[in-house]
């Protein structure tokens, strides 16, 4: 609700997304929204393990921090002093995100809970801020420092509620050699990999149809398409925790690749706005389970005193390949089929890839090398070249003439 609050109040400012599609407005609203992963990745992840008081001190701080940020905000909601005081918020509003992430293994009873769990929280968030922007969107178009203080307010009963949650101890120095295998294991680097392509996907689908909607049918038809969006998430979150009892994580986030394959494919064969619709539905309900069972398997296998380094570092991966897959369709726009079909080309590589590595990961062999792993190991290799030349070597000595001796 507190973050409903300040995007209600921001919401004809830097937060919007121009109604007239122009792209310049949008690129823009995607810097702004990578910029906060530049200081949450390398600063806040390893502090947030590692700060006296635990992860609840974090969410703490994140939720004090902006108690105050919003009560400057509603006195500068026009100035320039608005941009770094939002960006402050933003970082908060990310680090309390993963701090959340991180602190799932700690109230739950076993690891077979942890998907339930945080399809809970996923679902509370999306019921929530599905029932709070309505009246706050009012409230902000009305007095946007109104919207601002009503969300501190918001956020002082957060501070309090945050009393409750456990606090733990975590981790005093750098990352172990063991923690470090553990963060890197097959398992997590196959589903990183997989979310990543996912959240490319849904970045890319988003603005495709932002833009082919907008210009063939009307803001009113992406207004269906983003709803169908919004339902398919919350679905998503409340059916993750049955298809658990069935199977495993592993399995759940290969079926939502799979899925979203399908529906990108089935969507281009046919066109249409109402497959459109469809398919902003069906990508979204699978990237909602692929989220929370990606989620599960790092709270299961990652070092619990490092886990808010982790999902910094992923969070940021995550958040990047979403603006660069909204890049295309921003920059030009694609006929609606041909967007389909990007949608199940990334869909089916991302399901192929991780079918590959899963197989070669039981089969106890090392995992094929991704294209980003190929560039960064040629990048390494050409530094270390230029770095450390290789000695000249002497041309070999002539032979010395018959009947002579060379001197040693």
């Amino acid at each position: 609700m507190g973050d409903v609050a300040m995007y209600a109040a921001l919401a004809g400012s830097v937060l919007s997304l121009d109604p007239n599609g122009q792209r310049s407005a949008v690129l823009r609203y995607l810097i702004v929204s990578f910029a906060p992963f530049v200081v949450v990745a390398p600063l806040i992840g390893p502090t947030i393990d590692r700060i006296p008081g635990g992860r609840r001190a974090v969410v703490q701080i994140t939720t004090g921090v902006r108690m105050l940020l919003y009560l400057v905000m509603a006195f500068y909601s026009d100035g320039l002093a608005l941009y770094p005081l939002m960006f402050v918020a933003l970082v908060m509003q990310k680090t309390y995100t993963v701090s959340k992430s991180a602190l799932v293994p700690m109230v739950v009873r076993s690891d077979d809970e942890l998907v339930e769990a945080n399809s809970k929280l996923g679902l509370i968030s999306g019921v929530v801020g599905a029932l709070a922007i309505v009246p706050l969107a009012g409230l902000g178009k009305l007095s946007p420092a109104a919207a601002l203080v009503l969300g501190s307010l918001i956020f002082v009963a957060a501070t309090i509620a945050a009393q409750e949650l456990p606090r733990e101890a975590i981790t005093k120095g750098p990352t172990a050699p063991l923690e470090r295998v553990e963060l890197r294991s097959s398992g997590i680097v196959l589903a990183s990999g997989a979310m990543v392509l996912i959240r490319a996907t849904i970045g890319f689908l988003t603005f495709h149809l932002f833009f082919w909607l907008k210009e063939d049918f009307g803001l009113a038809q992406f207004g269906l398409a983003a709803a169908a969006s919004t339902l398919g998430s919350m679905l998503g979150n409340i059916s993750a925790p049955r298809l658990r009892r069935a199977m495993r994580e592993e399995l759940m986030l290969t079926i939502a690749l799979t899925v979203i394959a399908g529906a990108g494919v089935g969507a281009a064969i046919t066109g249409g706005l109402g497959m459109a619709v469809g398919l902003a539905f069906v990508a979204n309900f699978s990237s909602a389970i692929g989220r929370l069972a990606f989620d599960s398997i790092v709270q299961r296998d990652a070092p619990d005193a490092n886990q808010g380094g982790a999902f910094a570092r992923f969070e940021t991966r995550f958040q990047l390949a979403w603006v660069l897959g909204c890049l295309p369709p921003v920059f030009f726009t694609l006929p609606g089929q041909a967007g389909f079909v990007v949608v199940g080309v990334i869909g089916g590589f991302a399901a192929a890839t991780y079918l590959i590595g899963s197989r070669a990961m039981k089969a106890g062999k090392p995992l094929p090398v991704s294209l980003s792993g190929r560039v960064r190991r040629k990048m390494v290799t050409g530094v270390s070249k230029r770095r450390h030349p290789p000695a000249p070597q002497r041309p070999p000595l002539p032979p010395p003439p018959p009947g002579s001796r060379r001197r040693p």
